[in-house]
């Protein structure tokens, strides 16, 4: 960081959204985060003294989703991005989250930067082409993504597994390995087919990574993650896609395609000379290897491996500079559990504004439950709705209701403070600027708001000590009134300022009842009201949150029958094409003989449990009329609650040989149903079925 009487160049990025679909909460968690600290950051430097704080971003817009939604859509891509583009900027906005520039990665700037980094790389010997088989689908005629392969999984044997890993088992593999493989495109059985890709040589780099990944650049759990990766070593990194593919096709290598993790991040770059056009700004002041600038992304954990070794190698060996830190966060959860459709928590925020919530009400509560660490924070619906009634109407509003009216109607909304170095309760307040300033400097923004709630108690315990409502009643006491209201609103000016980079419209309120003749920025702690601008009439800053509104929020969430259950197409073709991305093909043909040996039983639920460091299992104990009752191992701890499954009966295979897995041995399989449209959902039997019948 730059001393502070220098002016400072800060460069902020958050993860591009992939333009296949809307903004969820879950995505908001990172948007709203870098968005509070790009706000605190443009108040302490501000650009009328030098400072240029610039936060940007884009629209992830190629690859196979993309070029396949389009075409199901009947549309171009082209036409798919942009209209994504503009739901995007809609939802965003929606959530005060403020952009200097949001642009797209299929752009000529961001196709310019990706073809001179790939010829840079190339001429540093970094880029080398062989040959290498996978699946092609013959109806599709297109090489396939491992996503869009799916087959049986090679260890567990369960049924239509990804090409890349089994959500049973939580094996992984190459899309080769699975067992009876079928498009997940056409449904046609894909063959193997040799093509030239290209690769970028990361192993070349690893003494420059393990370098800059403990250089600071990283939080430490981050730098602990990234070793992980270098004890297992760093692979060639594959970076083209063959044709048919939406994106930038590589300068000298016809038909073929930059994989979309290439130019993705490079879409920083590409957004950021957009806005240097448009601004006149140097991109080379940002951007080279002598850049004096800071530069810092704002990521999801999950996208940590491209961001903190592909991204920095690339622009190492490409003559640009490296980020100067990567800030990785958590997932969010929902009610402590992974965002459920069937639940109604996979909240869109088109959905949550549309609804009539309050946009500040979400971006407390998650201010309040974020760290500058990578763990995940949950949005617990009950507590949601408590937290910001309890402090944002019961602590902080309520300061300004009980003093407001008094200086309006009695003093003609002039305010008066004879000597504020003298006053406990304003020095109390104005004491924890630079703390409160360090926690948002380091993303602590819990810590930020239970300090600043901390003075929002100290400042109604003012306001009960001195009573103004019974001062009031005394003529002889009118200038005790006007000092203790005045000195109620002053500290609520200052509670409001450091409040303003989480609650931005409730901030510009304030600003106007108060009449500031500017806005509110950080050095402006002990600026005080001016007396000589009265203050306009207070109205009501924000509404509490009706638990009614959080049902119909989640009712509004969940899937209809009349939601997925889509027109008649136009056409057979249209139909044919439809039903294909959507039922999977059926299984080849058995006999009765080879069904009878399936001995499936209804079970009991005797006990459901999580498994300690298992993303996907549940640990089943299941009731089937046996001595002892079995253990399962089941890949459906993203769709159920442990305390939702026990006592119910389902149905599980109980002839299946037992397997060991690295949490213990699974005797059997849970049923359960998936596909593209959701899941898995459990199969519960009709009532009277008892632990142990067979089902024929």
């Amino acid at each position: 960081m730059k001393p502070m009487n220098q002016p400072r160049q800060i460069l902020v990025t958050s993860a591009l959204p992939y333009a296949n679909g809307p903004i969820h909460l879950g995505h908001l968690v990172e948007y709203i985060q870098t968005d509070i600290w790009v706000r605190f950051q443009k108040m302490r430097y501000p650009a009328s003294e030098g400072h240029r704080i610039s936060y940007i971003c884009a629209d992830d817009t190629h690859g196979t989703p993309i070029m396949l939604r389009a075409e199901k859509e009947g549309i171009s891509p082209e036409a798919l991005i942009d209209r994504v583009h503009g739901q995007h900027k809609r939802d965003f906005d929606g959530f005060l989250v403020e952009f200097d520039n949001y642009y797209s990665t299929h752009s000529e700037e961001t196709r310019r930067f990706a073809e001179t980094i790939y010829a840079t790389l190339k001429r540093n010997g970094l880029i080398e082409s062989r040959a290498i088989e996978q699946y092609y689908d013959p109806v599709k005629e297109m090489f396939l993504p491992d996503r869009f392969i799916k087959g049986e999984c090679p260890r567990c044997h369960a049924k239509d597994q990804y090409g890349d890993s089994c959500e049973v088992c939580g094996a992984t593999y190459a899309p080769t390995d699975l067992l009876n493989p079928y498009s997940a495109v056409s449904g046609a059985a894909p063959v193997r087919k040799e093509s030239v890709h290209y690769f970028f040589k990361l192993g070349k780099c690893g003494e420059f990574l393990q370098n800059w990944t403990r250089a600071g650049h990283l939080q430490d759990e981050a730098a602990n993650k990234m070793a992980e990766w270098f004890e297992a070593g760093l692979n060639d990194w594959d970076i083209s896609r063959d044709a048919p593919y939406f994106g930038f096709e590589i300068p000298d290598a016809p038909g073929k395609f930059f994989y979309v993790w290439l130019d993705a991040p490079i879409g920083y770059m590409g957004s950021f000379q957009n806005l240097c056009d448009r601004l006149g700004l140097n991109f080379a002041d940002y951007w080279s290897k002598d850049s004096s600038a800071e530069l810092y992304h704002f990521i999801g954990k999950d996208i940590l491996y491209f961001h903190a070794l592909f991204w920095p190698a690339m622009l190492e060996y490409s003559d640009f500079r490296t980020p100067t830190k990567i800030f990785a966060h958590g997932f969010l959860t929902v009610n402590g559990e992974k965002m459920s459709k069937s639940r109604g928590t996979f909240i869109t925020a088109s959905s949550y504004l549309e609804q009539g919530l309050n946009p500040e009400w979400l971006r407390y509560y998650y201010a309040c439950k974020l760290n500058g660490s990578m763990e995940d924070i949950d949005l617990n619906l009950e507590d949601f709705a408590a937290r910001v009634n309890s402090d944002l109407v019961g602590k902080y509003v309520n300061i300004a209701s009980r003093a407001a009216n008094f200086i309006t109607k009695r003093f003609h909304g002039a305010v008066k403070i004879t000597d504020r170095y003298s006053d406990p309760i304003l020095q109390t307040v104005e004491n924890e600027s630079d703390k409160i300033a360090s926690f948002y400097e380091n993303r602590e923004y819990g810590k930020a708001i239970r300090l600043i709630m901390e003075l929002a108690d100290s400042i109604n315990a003012y306001v009960d000590a001195n009573k103004p409502w019974e001062l009031a009643k005394n003529a002889e006491q009118s200038e005790e009134l006007l000092k203790v209201c005045s000195i109620i609103l002053e500290a609520f000016r200052i509670l409001t300022l450091y409040l303003k980079p989480v609650l931005p419209n409730i901030a510009k309120k304030v600003e106007t009842f108060l009449n500031l003749s500017t806005p509110l920025m950080w050095d402006d702690v002990f600026n005080g009201i001016s007396p000589k601008r009265p203050l306009q009439t207070y109205e009501h800053l924000i509404t509490r949150i009706d638990p009614k509104q959080i049902e119909a929020l989640v009712e509004a969430n969940k899937p209809s029958l009349q939601a997925t259950t889509e027109p008649a197409p136009h056409s057979e073709q249209r139909h044919a094409q439809h039903q294909q991305h959507v039922i999977q093909p059926i299984a080849d043909t058995i006999s009765i003989e080879d069904f009878a040996k399936i001995d499936l039983r209804i079970a009991r639920i005797a006990k459901a449990e999580h498994v300690e460091k298992a993303e996907k299992l549940l640990k089943l104990t299941l009731d089937i009329g046996e001595e002892q009752p079995r253990t399962v191992f089941a890949g459906i701890k993203a769709a159920y609650d442990p305390a939702q499954l026990e006592g119910k009966l389902t149905v599980m295979v109980a002839n299946l040989a037992p397997r060991k897995m690295k949490f213990g041995l699974s005797e059997g399989m849970v049923l359960a149903a998936s596909d593209e449209r959701g899941g898995p959902f459990v199969l519960f039997p009709d009532e009277g079925a008892q632990p142990g019948m067979r089902i024929k």
